[in-house]
């Protein structure tokens, strides 16, 4: 299977910026969609961001033009880049990833997440 695991989480002030990043523990054969949700304090988890291999992309209302997905096929890594945050966007950030490991085994994974505090 595909393991993840993200970094670039920390405490920032509001206006600040950070990016995150998410490694995959493999190569992958391909992916379809690769994402970054957020779990908030309340535990409850929503999608902050999605990439599609066509190179469509989703963001949640609230971060439009504050947060950008990207991703670098050679390095096999997704990124985040989070400017002018804000204190409700302090959360656990989550990597999500799904496509095929090999040509006829599919794959799905999350990572364990990353702390994103936003704080004066």
């Amino acid at each position: 299977q595909v393991q993840l695991g993200e970094s670039g989480g920390g405490l920032v002030q509001p206006g600040g910026s950070l990016r995150l990043s998410c490694a995959a523990s493999r190569r992958i054969f391909s992916i379809n969609t690769v994402a970054w949700y957020r779990r908030d304090p309340g535990n409850q988890r929503t999608l902050v961001a999605e990439l599609t291999s066509s190179g469509g992309t989703n963001y949640a209302d609230s971060v439009k033009g504050r947060f950008t997905i990207s991703r670098d096929n050679d390095k096999n890594m997704v990124y985040l880049q989070m400017n002018s945050l804000k204190p409700e966007d302090t959360a656990v950030y989550e990597c999500y990833q799904a496509g095929r490991v090999t040509a006829d085994q599919p794959f799905q994974s999350w990572g364990p997440g990353t702390q994103v505090t936003v704080s004066s």
